[in-house]
């Protein structure tokens, strides 16, 4: 009779082998997809208050339970294998995008900021990616003061040798073009520390006004360098303010005839910025080239060159009419941001430009962090952050029903005025 291949697991003697959490015995492929498992995780802060069901859960059990993860993930990124180390970083990410951590964060500081330097070091492309992103997320969470601004002097190097590594993986670059930027703006109170970072995007996108309108590699790195320049531009000094808008106000234009449509969108949104700046410092401010700037920005708004796609063409046409106003009039059409009982009105471009890069780290979770992270309303002048407990946020929590409801109401009303648009017969220069 054949032996069964069925084995008892447990060791003889009735001992049992003791694993730790995250071991060298985990970093397989089991161990990657249980990494991706929580790094899919829609949303941090709802786990800790409840449960699927919606009952309440206990607090400090949910955190202990959500710090153990983390304190996993951040074993995980010293892994040999690249692809543990990738699925670490997300989880990471996730989990400081989600919830407010700071206490957590401040014991493992330097930890953290080793592991996310070696993988920026060791990584390629993805990776370097997701710890460009994972820096950002360590100095929003520790606000500004000395723990950032010394994980920013830490980081910064190796970013700028990313971003000026040619060989270097393009979206690595771009991120960590974006995100050094962002974490300059968050961590440092050096001028010097913000100039220089301002003159290395400068000596990226400056190389964009030589090229001959064609689209290349290296657009998109320009794109986010000259974006998180126009950034950075919102906290200097008004004398330097004034010394950037008369080096570059002339030669932005030159962006808007490119092939790339993110490129003349993004040098579009940095001539309003430019514009509204320069009236806030001089109310008399006086451009000598307006008139065949306007008729440029109205040629965007109204494009309808079939050799374009049908959705670059109508993402155009909603970014330059904005642009036309600010530049024409000074005008800026709010929007209102809605986050839990609270409002906040975009009524500049200066908040919009900092709300939108913020939305792009923080993902889900910019709602979450609007709330509850006193750093990022102090940026938005909201005030100290109000005081919910469990029950306030179960209150606030819309049901599937109910979100289902409103999705499509909606998907009606967004119908219906698609319709009128769509009609050939539609006065495409309504506007105007």
């Amino acid at each position: 009779m054949p032996k069964s291949k069925k084995r008892n697991s447990r060791p003889a003697g009735g001992r049992q082998k003791t694993i730790q959490p995250f071991s060298d015995d985990d970093s397989s492929v089991e161990t990657m997809s249980h990494c991706s498992s929580y790094s899919d995780t829609a949303s941090f802060a709802e786990d800790v208050y409840f449960l699927s069901t919606g009952a309440e859960v206990d607090e400090e059990a949910a955190q202990e339970d959500f710090e153990f993860k983390l304190k996993g993930f951040i074993e995980l990124t010293m892994d040999k294998s690249a692809k543990t180390r990738q699925a670490a970083l997300e989880g990471l990410k996730s989990g400081l995008s989600s919830k407010i951590l700071y206490d957590f964060i401040v014991e493992r500081r330097i930890t953290l900021t080793d592991s996310i330097e070696r993988c920026l070091k060791k990584g390629k492309g993805e990776e370097q990616r997701v710890a460009a992103a994972l820096a950002c997320l360590l100095c929003c969470q520790l606000g500004s003061g000395m723990e950032s601004e010394e994980v920013f002097r830490t980081l910064a190097p190796v970013l700028k040798s990313i971003i000026s590594d040619r060989s270097a993986n393009m979206s690595a670059r771009q991120a960590c073009a974006s995100y050094l930027g962002l974490c300059c703006f968050i961590a440092t109170d050096d001028i010097e520390d913000l100039y220089m970072t301002m003159e290395c995007m400068e000596n990226l996108f400056t190389k964009q006004y030589h090229a001959e309108g064609g689209t290349d590699n290296a657009s998109a790195l320009h794109i986010q360098a000259l974006l998180s320049w126009a950034l950075l531009l919102t906290i200097c000094h008004s004398s330097e303010v004034k010394k950037k808008i008369d080096m570059h106000i002339h030669k932005l234009p030159r962006l808007l005839s490119c092939d790339d449509v993110n490129m003349r969108i993004a040098a579009g949104e940095t001539l309003a910025l430019l514009f509204e700046l320069a009236r806030e410092a001089d109310a008399e401010f006086y451009y000598e080239d307006l008139e065949p700037l306007t008729e440029t920005l109205k040629a965007l708004a109204t494009d309808c060159n079939k050799h374009r796609a049908k959705v670059d063409r109508r993402k155009q046409r909603s970014v330059f009419r904005d642009v036309l106003r600010a530049v024409e009039d000074g005008d800026f059409q709010s929007e209102v941001i809605r986050f839990g009982r609270e409002r906040m009105q975009i009524d500049c471009w200066v908040k919009r430009l900092t709300y939108g890069v913020f939305k792009e780290l923080f993902g889900s979770g910019m709602q979450f962090h609007l709330m509850t992270n006193g750093f990022l309303r102090s940026i938005f002048e909201l005030g100290p952050p109000m005081l919910l407990d469990a029950a306030a946020l179960k209150a606030m929590k819309v049901s599937r029903d109910e979100r289902h409801m409103n999705n499509s109401a909606a998907f009606k009303a967004r119908t219906k005025a698609r319709s009128k648009l769509r009609d050939k017969r539609a006065d495409v220069g309504e506007f105007f």
